[in-house]
Order: structure tokens, then sequence, then C-alpha cells
């Protein structure tokens, strides 16, 4: 089976939702910073201070590029993936790619609750928070909208809620269930 790639802002469910798909399916899941992190053995913060932004996508290009050959695997990407090079075509061409859409609502609650593991946002107040999401928002949408699928994210927030949109994100794109 060709790859499923999800995008998305962050917050909107990527890493929960992937790892839940593959724990159902029986697929593979690669969330795409934690496979740059192993295969260059540093952090995503410090490849950004050595390498700067350009050098960061360049790698992430090149990751992606080399992910998007894998079988039978569900892949997160970052934020900002579809968003650099020819990425999105890349991941439209390998395989299927959702585009996680979650309301600003949502996105704001969520990356209000985390925003300490985040550093781009953490010292936010909450009011910059909701504008940051808006402006970054209107930037990457033209690149989101160009995924061959659209997934509702908003209902990812309890146990229930995941297993209830992995049931409904397995039918929807007839992926398989693990045995």
């Amino acid at each position: 089976m060709r790859p499923i790639f999800l995008i998305g802002f962050m917050g909107s469910g990527k890493s929960t939702l992937g790892r839940a798909l593959a724990e159902a399916t029986g697929l593979d899941f690669i969330d795409l910073d934690t496979y740059i992190e192993r295969r260059f053995h540093a952090n995503i913060r410090e490849i950004f201070a050595r390498e700067g932004e350009a050098g960061f996508r360049e790698l992430e290009r090149r990751m992606l590029e080399e992910v998007s050959q894998f079988q039978d695997v569900i892949i997160a990407c970052g934020g900002g993936t579809p968003c650099f090079f020819d990425n999105i075509h890349t991941m439209n061409r390998s395989g299927q790619t959702v585009f996680l859409e979650a309301s600003h609502s949502r996105l704001l609650e969520r990356l209000k609750a985390g925003r300490r593991r985040r550093p781009l946002i953490a010292a936010m107040t909450d009011d910059e928070l909701s504008d940051y999401i808006t402006d970054a928002l209107n930037r990457r949408m033209p690149h989101y909208l160009q995924a061959s699928d659209t997934f509702c994210a908003d209902w990812l927030d309890s146990r229930q809620m995941i297993d209830e949109s992995v049931a409904l994100f397995i039918s929807r794109f007839n992926l398989p269930t693990a045995r």
C-alpha cells in the first residue's frame, strides 16, 4: 500500500491520529520530525540553529522524498512540510495526502495546553497565539488544500474521540485493520 501522508497545522492531531491509525491498521507510523532527528542525531531546534530554516527545509525535503518510497506506512508531516519546495506534489504523487483540518478554536485550545513543549509558541500570550494561528493558517492553507483529501480533526481530545475518528478514517479511506 502506498504511503498515507497526514498534513495540517501544529496541534491538528497528525501524530495522535497517525499513531492510533497505525495501531488499528498494523501499518507503520513515521513522524517525519522524529525521523529527521534520528537520522541527524539532533533535535529539530538544534538543526534549525545549526543549519537555519533553509538548511532544515532542505533536509526535510530529502527525508520526505526518502520516506515517500516506503510502503504500508502512515507519515505525520511537520506543519510546514507541504509549504516548501514541491513537497505537496511529492506527497500527492507518492501516496495519499490527507489534510487534517481543525477549527481555530480547537487549535487554540490544544496549543494553549501544550505550548511549553513547542518553543515557537512557548512565550506567546493567548491573544498572540490566536493571531499567530490565524496568520499562519492563512499563509499555509493554499498548500494544505492541495492535499488529495481533507479529514476533520476536531475530535481527537479523548480516547473515545480518537477511537471514533480512527474508525471513521479507516472506513472512509478503506484501510486494512490489524488482525
